[in-house]
């Protein structure tokens, strides 16, 4: 099962007020439900088929009825049909909607309060709704819908709770999505999947911390690298001044951090400040050990010019 369907499975069971149930119905039946002489809903999922037809039964008491038909694509998934008489309009009227243009922006009642908004994006998610496995790629939530006015109200209402959603068009389409995984994070407290909000922020926060912990690594090894590289520099520096032969001409300090530069190629320059300083008894600190190599530097470069 993905990760959508266990957030499905676990919104379908969400308790709401007789309000919070008119907005998700709205939702559902304005993006996925079409009407003729009865109210028709097509899913492949099980789970919103039943959560309309519970509704439904629980608020309107109307006759429903699911057929299960076998698709004949390449995978063969089930399609649930859901449905519903309405010869009187009812069902319409009272969740302020038109099944003749679909995807219109509702009634203003459907969200009235935070509540009722917070309905009707569980019933888009239900409907349209798809989130990536934070295991298994980046972090993606997004809605595709037909109308662009329809999908600018969409993006306003989730922003309405700070989500920070973008819209753009895509084939005939448009996709309001949520990339931030905090965003992400708020967006499931929101519809009130807390399950699959504690799956999310396990996954996240292990995520982050591997991603920190790679970028230590990988600073700490660049870190050595140049370490390496301005050693071989400072070795090359010092062996130029041997070769001439002034090196025993050199200042005793000069001499100190050359020989031990020598001793230690591998070292940091604080760490050979160290090793000097425990060896010899005599305080130096990086910076100290920094301006003798940059003479020795200097000197080199005079002897080769």
């Amino acid at each position: 099962m993905s990760f959508t369907s266990t957030l499905k499975n676990e919104i379908i069971n969400i308790e709401g007020t007789e309000l919070e149930d008119i907005s998700e119905l709205s939702a559902i039946l304005n993006l996925i439900g079409s009407k003729d002489e009865k109210i028709k809903l097509v899913t492949e999922s099980v789970s919103v088929a039943k959560r309309v037809f519970n509704l439904i039964k629980k608020k309107y008491k109307k006759n429903c009825k699911i057929t299960v038909r076998k698709g004949y694509s390449f995978n063969k998934k089930y399609t649930y049909i859901l449905e519903v008489d309405d010869k009187d309009d009812l069902i319409e009227n009272e969740l302020g909607i038109n099944f003749e243009n679909k995807q219109l922006v509702p009634a203003s009642f459907v969200v009235a309060d935070e509540e009722t908004k917070k309905a009707y994006l569980r019933g888009v998610f239900l409907s349209v709704g798809s989130l990536s496995d934070p295991k298994k790629s980046s972090y993606h939530l997004e809605f595709v819908l037909l109308n662009k006015d329809y999908a600018e109200f969409i993006m306003e209402l989730l922003n309405s709770f700070n989500l920070n959603s973008k819209l753009i068009a895509r084939e005939k389409k448009y996709m309001v999505y949520i990339k931030e995984a905090e965003r992400i994070s708020d967006f499931l407290k929101v519809v009130g999947a807390g399950g699959g909000l504690f799956y999310f922020e396990d996954i996240r926060i292990y995520r982050d911390h591997k991603n920190m912990t790679n970028r230590l690594n990988n600073c700490e090894q660049a870190n050595v690298d140049k370490t390496i590289e301005a050693s071989d520099k400072q070795i090359e520096d010092i062996e130029i001044i041997k070769e001439i032969g002034v090196f025993d001409a050199l200042d005793d300090k000069l001499k100190i951090v050359a020989n031990y530069r020598l001793k230690y190629p591998d070292a940091s320059l604080t760490e050979l400040g160290d090793i000097i300083s425990y060896e010899t008894s005599t305080k130096i600190s990086k910076s100290g050990v920094y301006h003798r190599m940059k003479k020795l530097q200097e000197l080199a470069q005079k002897i080769r010019r």
